[in-house]
């Protein structure tokens, strides 16, 4: 057997199984849950986990090394299917989508800077950028990025997977969203360019540059984006809120929906390097930056890793906002009281107290009533994530699931 027949065979039965997972009836269940709640809505409060960072502990389970296709074309299905089966395992309310995603090849994208970062060297560790703007005279070196998609090659990745295991699943053609996530939201943009403590010092020593610098990472980051609608290259696939992208207003995710609009679909835009930033500086140096960048989206969630305890009411402004985080570095109990049942409270405990250092089921329970507690009055879900280890027993993440259910039906 060649390693083709090798690979093919592999995947082949994987996206067996996956199906026969994708098509249980917890499925259509948990869309169901998903589309209420994020339409405030009274439902059961959903659990999610995340997994997925890279890493030393993932890396251990899902690393090329722990793969066995030789294709690091099929290899990339392989590991998706097995993330999301093992996804499953877990009981948590995350949803396995009956098909599997081929991401068209998109070409460009650069803002004309070249960032170089310098790696610790070790699995799994730090690493730092060197600010490659820390003259403003180099902002004439600034281009708006511009994508396009390698038709021929797209075409020939399209081919390949779905003789491969078209008949078994469907594949889903998706060109994405150019400049979304965190390449979409500004902050994690220009704090890579500027360097994290310069830009805090730019907000004060040069406002003026700083605002020129921000509107045009606004209007770049809008620029590709418009370009990406007007060429019918956006799917309902390419909707992102962090959890699930539902809602009862928004058109059902599908696969190869063909071409939709921002507004039928979720946005997601986040602040982490504005975490220490006064509310009325990230007002002005970041929001009313953003604010253009979600208004095309029907829905619109707000937060990653950042402490918004005290930016809740400018974050009120955002016309689509619907769902907002709620972090371990926040004050959970306060977050609540201000959100109350306008938004969606997306909970993150701590993933140190919960899985990541030493299993103790006592603090566990301790930490999820005190958040179950605070955020009770208001509509939330629960979501661990950014777990950089379980020590080895990838079961705490089931067993996460499991306590968490047990305390929220104490």
């Amino acid at each position: 057997m060649n390693d083709q027949d090798h690979d093919i065979k592999i995947i082949r039965k994987l996206a067996s199984d996956y199906m026969e997972i994708a098509n249980k009836p917890i499925q259509e269940e948990r869309r169901k849950l998903w589309e209420e709640h994020f339409s405030l809505k009274k439902t059961r409060i959903p659990v999610a986990t995340n997994f997925g960072t890279w890493n030393a502990w993932c890396l251990e389970v899902f690393g090329d090394d722990a793969m066995e296709c030789k294709d690091p074309f099929y290899r990339f299905f392989e590991r998706n299917f097995k993330m999301q089966m093992f996804q499953y395992e877990t009981g948590d309310d995350i949803i396995q989508e009956p098909w599997t995603t081929l991401f068209a090849t998109r070409r460009g994208g650069s803002w004309g800077l070249d960032v170089t970062v310098h790696h610790s060297g070790e699995s799994g560790g730090a690493w730092k950028a060197e600010a490659p703007l820390a003259n403003w005279d180099d902002m004439d070196k600034l281009i708006k990025p511009k994508f396009e998609i390698d038709k021929d090659e797209t075409e020939k990745n399209y081919e390949r997977i779905h003789k491969a295991i078209g008949d078994i699943i469907e594949i889903d053609l998706c060109y994405g969203l150019p400049m979304a996530y965190f390449a979409g939201d500004i902050s994690s943009t220009i704090a890579t360019f500027r360097g994290l403590q310069q830009i805090m010092l730019d907000m004060y020593v040069d406002p003026d540059k700083y605002h020129q610098l921000l509107a045009f990472l606004r209007d770049g980051i809008l620029a590709a984006q418009d370009a990406a609608e007007a060429a019918n290259e956006l799917t309902l696939t390419c909707a992102a809120n962090q959890t699930q992208p539902y809602a009862e207003e928004l058109e059902r995710i599908k696969a190869n929906s063909g071409p939709r609009k921002r507004k039928d679909m979720w946005g997601f835009i986040a602040a982490q390097e504005y975490t220490l930033i006064s509310p009325e500086f990230h007002d002005e140096f970041l929001l009313q930056y953003q604010k253009p960048i979600m208004a095309p989206y029907g829905l619109v969630h707000y937060g990653c890793c950042e402490d918004l305890t005290k930016k809740i009411d400018l974050l009120r402004t955002v016309p689509n906002l619907r769902s907002i985080a709620v972090t371990p570095a926040a004050d959970t109990k306060e977050c609540a009281r201000q959100i109350g049942k306008d938004y969606v409270m997306s909970w993150r405990p701590d993933p140190a107290d919960s899985v990541c250092m030493d299993w103790n089921e006592e603090r566990l329970r301790r930490l999820l009533r005190e958040g179950i507690e605070a955020c009770s009055d208001g509509y939330y879900h629960i979501f661990l994530k950014d777990i950089e280890t379980v020590q080895g027993e990838t079961d705490r993440l089931k067993r996460f699931v499991d306590i968490t259910r047990e305390e929220l039906d104490a």
